[in-house]
This record gives structure tokens, sequence and C-alpha cells, in this order.
């Protein structure tokens, strides 16, 4: 265990995290979510793409039919995702955590498998109102908050302006008041102006797999274990974007609408919160500012420090899901 980690474990000493039954949402994986269940941890098959597919839920709101996935059972759990990702990022850590928190994986719009609802913007504000009308429709009060790359700055705007839905908050690689949009973000949000970055970058990575993970793909400019993005995690991820017309153009509303800052002036209200907060960066980073974890841990107003995971890139959390649960397990005992 390195100094950091040997720091936070003195930190967040509290008592232990009762394991709670794991409920099955597919009849697909119902065999090993319960066999898992019964041995007192995570389930024993591991999502895929069938079980992720098989598991999806449409909730109608507003705003749309919102897609979340959900696995297990007690205090909620909320799963942010990056972009142009979707709730399939989380699967390694709903398979570890999913005893611990009814774990819930949404997809925001513009995203994923989500239904847009005609004229809805896709703005990071109007993601933090959907996020609380989906709360809402699930009937959870308060969440445990999980979030990277773009869901940190929906994190981190929930937070501000809705503090009672959230327990705790783990954040990974993503956006502060200083770095929003990432000037690395600029030329995506200039092709989707245009109508163009979902075929010319999404549609040639998934018409050509070794593009995708090659150093010109979104494998190395976001993932450092050079497997990654996964063939079924390239098709769950970017099929629904390529869909449709419809589908193309709600990805560009979601690319074109990171441009303004959302989070600016957001900083009084961060620094008055009380909820927890552990930051985890990956220092491989190319997309955001290496300065971004240390201003995230300044910002919060009970921040409980960053660890530093060398060689690891912005979507670090979906190749290394055993760091997310353990450090989800013990910021999670400081609410207990």
């Amino acid at each position: 265990m390195n100094g950091e980690a040997s720091s936070l474990a003195a930190r967040l000493a509290a008592p232990g995290i009762t394991r709670r039954p794991i409920l099955a949402l597919s009849a697909g994986t119902l065999a090993g979510v319960c066999a898992g269940s019964l041995a007192g941890g995570a389930p024993s098959a591991p999502m895929d793409a069938v079980s992720f597919h098989a598991a999806r839920r449409y909730t109608g709101t507003v705003f749309g039919r919102i897609v979340h996935v959900e696995r297990g059972s007690g205090p909620a759990a909320l799963f942010l995702h990056g972009f142009p990702l979707n709730g399939f990022q989380w699967r390694g850590a709903l398979d570890r955590l999913a005893s611990y928190r009814r774990c819930i994986a949404p997809d925001f719009l513009g995203m994923g498998y989500t239904e847009v609802a005609d004229g809805q913007s896709c703005a990071p504000d109007a993601q933090v109102a959907m996020l609380v009308a989906l709360l809402d429709a699930l009937q959870v009060e308060r969440a445990d908050v999980v979030a990277n790359d773009s869901g940190g700055a929906v994190a981190q705007l929930l937070l501000a302006r809705h503090p009672e839905r959230v327990r705790s908050l783990l954040l990974t690689n993503c956006d502060t008041e200083e770095d929003s949009p990432p000037p690395a973000l600029l030329p995506v949000i200039a092709l989707a102006k245009q109508g163009r970055f979902v075929d010319a970058w999404l549609g040639a990575w998934r018409h050509d797999h070794a593009l995708a993970r090659s150093a010109a793909g979104i494998g190395g400019m976001c993932y450092a274990d050079p497997a990654h993005p996964t063939d079924e995690a390239i098709e769950t991820y970017f099929a629904p974007l390529l869909a449709s017309r419809r589908s193309r153009e709600v990805a560009h509303a979601y690319a074109i609408a990171l441009e303004r800052n959302a989070l600016a002036g957001i900083g009084p209200a961060l620094a008055r919160s009380r909820v927890p907060v552990r930051i985890l960066w990956g220092s491989a980073d190319t997309i955001f500012s290496a300065a971004n974890p240390g201003f995230l841990d300044r910002a919060f107003g009970r921040s409980l420090g960053v660890r530093r995971l060398a060689g690891s890139k912005l979507f670090w959390p979906e190749e290394r899901p055993d760091v997310i649960a353990d450090e989800a397990r013990k910021l999670w005992r400081t609410t207990a």
C-alpha cells in the first residue's frame, strides 16, 4: 500500500459495511447474480454486453425515456459515465459493488440508449435536472455518486444545486471550473457543429476496431491498456449513436453543449458542501489538465484527498474497476 493509500485508510477509519443481497435484473443473469448474493459477494457472472442489454430499463420522464442499468439493493449509488460512452463503462464497478449498494448507471441525454424528447437540451444543466427526475422516479432520495469525464462536471453541478441528493462523491478524471471544456475537446466540438463528429470519428472506429485502439483512436487517447476498448465495448458505445439521423443529432448536441463552461461560478457552493469527496486521478491523462486533481482537492469543503494512478488515462475506471470498488467502499464508510 502506498503512502497516499495508507493515509486514506487512517482518515476513513469507520465501522464496516453490511453486505446486502443482490437483486437480479434479467432472466439471462438471474442464476449468476443469485449465486453471488448467496455467497455474500459480487455477482458471479461479470456483466458483458449481452447481460447489459438484457438489464437495460427505460424510465419515462419529461426529458425522454431514460435508460439505466441497475444491480444490487440497499442505499443507492449513481454512476455517471464519460463522453462518448454510456452506462456500460461502469460494468466492472457494478459487478464489484452490487453487494454494497443499489448501483444505478444511467445513459445521459444524447448518449447511449436514452431516447431524448423532442426539443430537449442535452447540456449539463439539463442532465442534472434529468438525473433528479430519474432518482424521483426510482424513489431514490440520496445517492453516493461516482463519476468520470463530462459525467464529473454533471456530478459537481448535482452536488452544488441539489446537495440533499448526494451522500458522497467519488470523482475521477473530469472537468473543473478552470478547465471546462479542456482544449483537447475543441476539435470534437467543432466537428459536432458541422454535423460530422459521429460519422467521422465514431463511425470510423466502429468500422475499424484496430484504428479505435490505436494511438490515433479513442484507445490511444483515453485508455492505457492497448486491448481497450474491447470489441463489445466499441459496439455498445458507438452503435446507438450511429443508429439514426436523430441519434447523431442529439450526440452532436451533447458535444456542442460542452463548449460553454457549465461550472463557471460553482466554487462557493462546492466550498460550502460537507459531502465527503474523494478524487482519483489517472496521471497519464492527456485530455484534462494535470492541475485538476489539486484544484478539486482544494475546491470541496470536505475533500478526503487525491489518489494519483500512474500510467492511467481518462477512461481508466473501465480498466481498473477494482480501484473504483476499493475506494468507493472506503468512502462509503464515512457516511455510515
